[in-house]
């Protein structure tokens, strides 16, 4: 039987849907802290059947828009199948099998991952072709990596290396286990790496072509490994929209073209990749690198992972569906599935509000929470200026006229900045039909494993 590669175009992106639809029978309990001890001692299943509303649940709490959910699917997925690339959607952005599923579904050919933890979590429920973002160098991840491959001809893994040392690092882990000394390549399967390029100022990666080229050769030298492309992180080069950023990101794909091209004889696959492209500039890797690939039989992957969930703060300022005339094609880009909600707990002065979600609940790295709505009152006023563990501060809330919008006991919505420092707060996190609309249906609960 043949083995899958992880870059094999014709092969169909799986994951264990019993695995998936079993985690409705999940038993709810006090371990979950977006829902009321109503919830408790019921399956998932069974307290959704009960027709939960947003008002049945406390304060604080993250939920997710199921409009917007579906909405930014169906618009990657366009996006990814008009401009001619392949996504590989980073994963650890929800670390939601269920959402998992419902990229693959959309179209994904797998899914990205940044650690082996990551990887546990997404073997566990059978996800199929997983890129790791990141070098494995730890023995025993490796070794449970080879047991893997080994044991699941439909399994297909792929790593990046930046280094000679990592190569050498891995290849003896390999080795160890027993990688590369059987008679049948069929059944002694060695792991795909690509060569990571990277940015002086950035993160991993080699800071040179050359320094690059050498690791390729190290891969094809260790009979563990086997090159299947080159791969970058372009995110870690800038971080907003100016003109001279985006020239840094053209300019480190370009040196990313120019080794695919150096090295596109020497992959020993059939199906290389390559792979750059996180939330921000996928535009620019369309842009640069499909063109760069067209005379070869690679495939440009990108991965995006922040586009499912989106924001009302980073991503929704720099998303290449909110910052260029493309956004108009695919309905306005983007949207925000994210919602915080906490309810007013303090007013010790005339226009301070203390609200009861902090940074235990609720994004901050990427930008404060900005208040939407009153939940039943209409819009919100006031600007939030700091979070505390448990609290949020909430200025000017009060109109002009003295009377408040935001008395003691009011629930406020907030848009949110960051997916991924906003989901890994949450074990379950309701999903509404609605997040406008007066009191939403719950429809789901989305599980994550962080």
């Amino acid at each position: 039987m043949a083995h899958q590669t992880f870059g094999t175009r014709t092969a169909t992106a799986g994951i264990d849907r019993t695995a998936v639809a079993a985690l409705a029978d999940e038993h709810l309990d006090w371990r979950f802290k977006a829902l009321p001890p109503e919830a408790w001692g019921r399956t998932t299943r069974a307290y959704l059947a009960s027709s939960p509303h947003l008002s049945d649940l406390g304060t604080p709490l993250l939920t997710l828009d199921a409009g917007a959910l579906d909405h930014n699917l169906r618009t990657m997925a366009a996006w990814c199948h008009e401009t001619g690339v392949a996504l590989a959607p980073h994963g650890k952005t929800t670390m939601a099998p269920a959402l998992w599923q419902a990229q693959l579904d959309a179209g994904a050919i797998g899914v990205t991952l940044a650690n082996l933890p990551q990887l546990h979590v997404a073997r566990a429920f059978g996800v199929q072709r997983l890129m790791l973002a990141n070098a494995l160098v730890d023995p025993a991840g490796l070794a449970w990596i080879a047991g893997e491959l080994a044991a699941d001809p439909d399994f297909a893994f792929l790593s990046w290396a930046d280094s000679v040392r990592t190569v050498t690092l891995m290849d003896e882990a390999l080795r160890a286990a027993g990688v590369g000394s059987g008679p049948d390549p069929e059944t002694d399967r060695r792991i795909e790496v690509v060569v990571e390029l990277g940015g002086e100022g950035g993160r991993t990666g080699a800071r040179s072509i050359a320094e690059a080229e050498n690791v390729a050769q190290a891969v094809r030298a260790a009979p563990t490994l086997r090159l299947a492309g080159v791969a970058g992180y372009e995110g870690a080069l800038a971080h907003d929209a100016a003109a001279g950023s985006l020239d840094t990101v053209r300019a480190y794909l370009r040196d990313l073209a120019e080794l695919h091209r150096r090295l596109a004889s020497a992959y020993e696959t059939d199906h290389p990749i390559v792979t750059a492209g996180g939330s921000a500039y996928f535009d620019l890797v369309a842009e640069v690198l499909v063109p760069a690939v067209r005379e070869s039989a690679a495939e440009v992957v990108v991965r995006s992972g922040a586009y499912v969930i989106h924001d009302d703060g980073y991503y929704r300022g720099i998303s290449p569906l909110s910052r260029t005339a493309a956004a108009a094609a695919y309905g306005d880009g983007f949207r925000s599935a994210m919602h915080g909600w906490a309810r007013v707990v303090s007013q010790p002065e005339p226009q301070l509000a203390l609200l009861d979600a902090g940074k235990r609940d609720l994004p901050f790295d990427e930008g404060l929470p900005v208040p939407q709505l009153v939940r039943g009152a209409g819009p919100a006023r006031g600007v939030v200026t700091a979070m505390n563990d448990q609290h949020t501060f909430l200025r000017d809330a009060a109109a002009t006229d003295a009377a408040t919008t935001a008395p003691v006991g009011a629930v406020i919505r907030l848009g949110l900045s960051h997916p991924c420092t906003a989901l890994d707060k949450w074990a379950l996190i309701p999903v509404l039909d609605d997040a406008d609309s007066a009191d939403p249906k719950v429809v789901d609960l989305v599980r994550t494993f962080f």
